[in-house]
């Protein structure tokens, strides 16, 4: 799809972070596998992984959150070129202080790093039954593994969030999380 070459060029040209293709290829397919029709996606960017999604099926629905205000005009404008905004509802806002009172089959988390295991504890409750909670770059460009790797005070702090809440992942007695090294590593977690 041209819309998704011109969404990575513009991403890539403007320095915002989208998803890996590797990462989301794998998340695309287990969309397919798993029969998964509504998607929470804490973290828009621009909309690339949500037309992604939401040009699996068509009767997949993605509701997504998005704080940056330019951002989330920028994803609104894609959504509307890609001819998908009908079945993406892009809220503008701070995942933080939303309400659902909708369940969703995946919730995806890809937005602020150090709010990980607020938007996991926050949202677990809007999970469907059989749904799961997948979260992205729990390597972080392999520093989490190796935090020697940056020399930054702040990435050190936000590296440290990523490690706290991978271990949040791994001993939660609710959840099972699966760990699998595509893109920049994710998380699937699915109640136990």
């Amino acid at each position: 799809m041209d819309q998704l070459l011109s969404i990575k060029a513009y991403a890539n040209r403007e320095a915002v972070p989208i998803m890996q293709d590797e990462g989301c290829d794998f998340i695309c397919n287990y969309i397919k596998k798993h029969n998964v029709k509504s998607i929470l996606e804490i973290g828009t960017a621009i909309g690339y992984s949500s037309i992604r999604f939401a040009s699996i099926e068509d009767d997949i629905h993605v509701t997504t959150i998005e704080l940056d205000i330019d951002r989330y005009l920028r994803a609104v404008e894609n959504f509307n070129a890609s001819g998908f905004a009908d079945r993406i509802t892009a809220i503008h806002g701070d995942a933080l202080t939303q309400e659902f009172e909708q369940k969703f089959d995946l919730i995806f988390i890809d937005a602020a790093k150090a709010q990980y295991t607020k938007f996991f504890e926050k949202y677990k409750k809007n999970l469907s039954e059989n749904g799961v909670i997948i979260s992205d770059n729990l390597s972080f460009h392999g520093m989490v593994d190796d935090i020697t790797l940056t020399h930054n005070y702040s990435t050190k702090k936000l590296v440290r969030k990523i490690q706290k809440y991978v271990q949040f992942l791994k001993e939660n007695q609710e959840f099972e999380t699966e760990f699998f090294e595509i893109g920049d590593r994710i998380g699937v977690s699915r109640r136990k």
